[in-house]
């Protein structure tokens, strides 16, 4: 969790372990340490509470605009801003749609989704490894986005941290390449245990990668019995049509609720 690891406390370094990666070891004892972490299971606690509180505020904004929003996750090179593209084209036209893009520098991903005609805002977490409710919700506003929409948040790239933090969301939806190995969801369960919906991204590689598809699913729903699953290839088209009809049905109940 972020509140142990100190990523997001900027210019604190890890206290379990230094940067350097020395660990810290002397002779005498530590009669300290239990009051250590103690003190650390209450800043998580406390952080993600006061998270929460945030992410149901966003919720109560996103319902009473119908605005249909996810938050994509996965780790870097997923194709998770290829996947936004690619759906953009295909989706502007019907309704208005919105991104939020977070990384920990650079607008590189908020350029490319402005390229399509739709509004962007992008999200530095400099050291932050995941984004939070409290920054989104000043993103929407600051953004500005219309009722009646859908709301795309492009999480930085990690398969840990994100799992924990909600967004006020109406589904997490994990993006999973078949460069990336199939046993991501046995290695990274919470990430896949609150995702709605895992894609699985880049299979016209499928051919000159090792990725068992059907090993992979079955470990996702090991994880999670009711995961929803798409194939598809966001470069080739493959099976593309898929997502875009299961996100068209999914702002058409928003949107009527």
């Amino acid at each position: 969790m972020c509140g142990i690891c100190g990523c997001s406390q900027p210019g604190k370094v890890n206290k379990l372990r230094p940067l350097n990666g020395q660990v810290h070891q002397h002779d005498h004892d530590h009669g300290h340490h239990h009051h250590d972490a103690e003190r650390l299971v209450k800043v998580e606690q406390d952080l993600l509470s006061k998270n929460n509180a945030y992410a149901e505020q966003n919720r109560t904004y996103f319902r009473q605009h119908h605005i249909f929003t996810l938050n994509l996750v996965s780790s870097p090179g997923a194709g998770k801003t290829t996947l936004l593209v690619e759906t953009i084209k295909a989706l502007k036209d019907r309704f208005p749609i919105a991104v939020i893009e977070g990384d920990q520098q650079t607008e590189h991903d908020a350029d490319r989704i402005r390229a399509t005609g739709v509004p962007a805002l992008q999200i530095n977490t400099g050291r932050a490894c995941h984004l939070d409710a409290h920054g989104i919700g000043h993103a929407i506003m600051e953004l500005g986005v219309k009722a009646n929409s859908l709301l795309a948040i492009e999480n930085v790239g990690n398969l840990v941290c994100p799992s924990s933090f909600d967004l006020g969301e109406a589904h997490k939806v994990v993006v999973l390449s078949v460069t990336e190995g199939d046993d991501k969801p046995l290695k990274y369960p919470d990430m896949f245990h609150a995702a709605d919906l895992m894609i699985i991204n880049k299979t016209d590689l499928l051919p000159y990668v090792d990725f068992d598809v059907e090993r992979c699913i079955n470990y996702a729903r090991q994880v999670n019995p009711g995961i929803q699953i798409i194939q598809l290839s966001s470069t080739k088209g493959d099976n593309f049509s898929a997502w875009t009809d299961w996100l068209e049905e999914h702002v058409k109940q928003e949107h009527q609720g």
